[in-house]
């Protein structure tokens, strides 16, 4: 299971709040993960330089068909402004017709709590998509 470990592309303000956005996004087929791992790794170059990103971690599970992302941002625009910026936004339009399911949570924290705890976003993601599936 690769993971890449968290990285602080712009150190974020000690009294700030931040934006923490957790995913995990899983491929209708293992036929499509390797490309979705391929894709995830030039998104995840392309956070490391991104205005307003202040932490990023990616743990990639390609042989079960599940990928993870863990980001904090400035602000919820930084946020929008990475995710419509290339090669993100074609990377997201492609692969979005071999995604099964996608799961996103965001939350605050204060900057003095980063890096964010993978076990506390992914029991995050558990919880809304249980109450995705209450809600159906």
């Amino acid at each position: 299971m690769p993971t890449l470990p968290w990285t602080t592309p712009n150190a974020p303000r000690p009294d700030a709040q931040v934006l923490v956005m957790a995913s995990r996004l899983e491929v209708g087929s293992l036929r499509h993960s390797p490309r979705f791992f391929l894709k995830s790794l030039s998104a995840w170059r392309q956070v490391r330089s991104a205005p307003g990103a202040v932490g990023a971690s990616l743990i990639a599970q390609p042989l079960k068909g599940v990928f993870w992302t863990l980001s904090a941002w400035e602000d919820r625009k930084a946020l929008y402004t990475y995710a419509k910026t290339e090669p993100h936004y074609s990377i997201m339009t492609s692969l979005r017709a071999v995604t099964k399911t996608s799961t996103f949570v965001f939350w605050e924290v204060g900057a003095d709590q980063l890096p964010i705890d993978w076990a506390d976003a992914k029991n995050r993601i558990a919880e809304q998509q249980r109450l995705d599936a209450a809600d159906k």
